[in-house]
């Protein structure tokens, strides 16, 4: 118990901040197989090594609580030897999105069920059993970063120092190191699951764990990645966005009938195999040239580019050849007064304003937020029997300020850390998934990151990759959610032979 000065300078007793956990059981049908199984839904208490700083009870310890994490956790009960049972901790991205998007699309027992196609758009959320969960192979935890969920900073603390790049990984990379430590884990083979800018923080937690506790990781599973930020930011003297995204744009275009015959004739995987050479042997080099290249030669790819993106030539030209991904999302479709999205292009929008520059909303997010807000509020205090008053932050608004600061004058990229950490621990391996109509994080970007990580050629089978007709969040098309699950099941079991 801590003291605080009341009124006219008395004492007044203070509760030491704790955790809070509810503990409640189910079964689930996974994988053909009946699964039992213990979630636990609350909050832990993120304390910082701080001697000699107060009288606290905490801190008589040299341990000051920083703040409240809300953690979601699934532990296979018919279990012999839960020591040796995999676990693997998930998280989106952001920066500031909970982790509501793996937890009731992806891996979680339950799910959230937006159709066969994932083109279903309710308001009244369907949550049924995840026939496609993980936790069949692996224990699930769940963890919203500091300001997301119902996480939050403790009173007298600042919330914005959790939000940058270090002390985001060092925060989660400490909620992993006790929970690893409350639940007697420390010798399980342990995994990350992250999405977006979760496969940033996985990658950067991959070094930081190793460096920081010794805690070595069995292996990464990376949805919808961006490790190299250079890949994915549009501007002047950056070429690489253009070059990567028109696969992309390529799918997009397939997907709404805009290319011409023979190119809408062609299977996806032909189409995007085409236009992956294309960018290889003409269009970057070309980009390369910049104000060299011949005017010929100008016109004959803007007509390409043009071709193969559904754009028109004079677009294409205006745009000096380089279509930035907002003024493709409002372009492709704006004969027909629609927009197509950034998450996932095969959904489409409608702006008051069809002569914009740039879409109006996401049409994709705008389909997903409601949906997933919904059926989380009820799950929590329906299924898991927790509740609070504060509001569930599913996406907080945190990505316009968060601190790269080590990164200044340069472009963020972790893949030099993930490179280091599978270098020092041969054993983990990586899985990487990409959807094909994700303009978020294309997957010729990820592509082109993991192509230029150096990892050394005796290390580089420690990597695989799957490819999904879906977008950002691949798992709301029912068949790719199936065929992540068997992929990421093989990972998993092959990890354990």
């Amino acid at each position: 118990m801590a003291e605080e000065s009341g009124a006219a300078g008395t004492k007044v007793a203070t509760l030491e901040p704790r955790d809070d956990l509810r503990l409640t059981r189910h079964h689930s049908r996974i994988g053909g197989a009946h699964v039992p199984y213990t979630a636990t839904a609350g909050t832990m208490v993120l304390r910082e090594e701080s001697f000699g700083q107060g009288d606290q009870a905490d801190r008589a310890e040299g341990l000051k609580p920083r703040a409240q994490v809300f953690v979601v956790s699934y532990v296979r009960d018919d279990v012999a030897d839960s020591a040796s049972r995999p676990v693997t901790f998930c998280f989106n991205g952001g920066p500031g999105s909970s982790s509501v998007w793996l937890h009731l699309g992806m891996l979680g027992p339950r799910r959230v069920d937006m159709g066969p196609e994932g083109l279903g758009e309710t308001l009244t959320p369907q949550l049924v059993d995840n026939e496609h969960s993980l936790l069949d192979l692996t224990d699930l935890v769940f963890i919203d970063p500091v300001s997301t969920g119902y996480s939050r900073a403790l009173k007298g603390e600042k919330p914005k120092e959790f939000h940058g790049f270090k002390k985001d990984i060092e925060s989660v990379g400490e909620v992993i190191r006790l929970w690893c430590t409350k639940n007697g884990r420390w010798t399980s083979p342990k995994y990350l699951a992250g999405e977006s800018y979760g496969t940033t923080r996985a990658a950067g937690l991959a070094g930081h764990l190793q460096e920081r506790h010794g805690l070595y990781l069995s292996g990464l599973l990376l949805i919808s990645s961006v490790l190299d930020f250079s890949t994915l930011l549009f501007g002047p003297g950056n070429d690489l966005p253009p070059a990567v995204y028109l696969p992309t744009y390529a799918a997009t275009a397939h997907y709404h009938g805009k290319l011409d015959d023979e190119l809408q004739g062609l299977p996806l995987r032909e189409l995007l195999d085409r236009v992956e050479t294309f960018v290889r042997e003409r269009y970057w080099p070309a980009l390369f040239q910049g104000a060299s290249l011949p005017e010929g030669e100008r016109r004959a790819l803007a007509d390409q580019v043009a071709r193969f993106s559904g754009l028109s030539s004079e677009f294409v030209e205006a745009n000096d050849l380089r279509v930035e991904i907002f003024r493709f999302t409002k372009e492709l479709l704006r004969g027909e007064r629609r927009t197509v999205g950034r998450l996932d292009s095969r959904y489409t929008g409608i702006d008051r304003d069809a002569g914009g520059e740039h879409f109006e909303y996401d049409p994709a997010y705008a389909a997903f937020q409601g949906t997933y807000t919904a059926a989380l509020n009820h799950y929590l205090r329906s299924d898991l029997d927790y509740s609070s008053d504060l509001p569930y932050e599913i996406i907080a608004d945190l990505w316009q300020t968060w601190s790269y600061k080590e990164f200044e004058n340069r472009y963020v990229n972790v893949g030099e850390t993930l490179r280091k950490a599978m270098s020092i621990n041969p054993q983990l391996r990586v899985h990487v998934a990409s959807g094909y109509f994700d303009l978020a994080t294309p997957h010729f970007a990820t592509d082109y990151t993991f192509a230029h990580l150096g990892l050394d050629p005796t290390l580089r089978e420690n990597l695989e990759f799957s490819y999904y007709e879906a977008g950002h969040m691949m798992y709301v098309h029912r068949q790719s959610l199936a065929e992540l699950k068997e992929r990421l099941a093989r990972f998993l079991l092959a990890a354990a032979d």
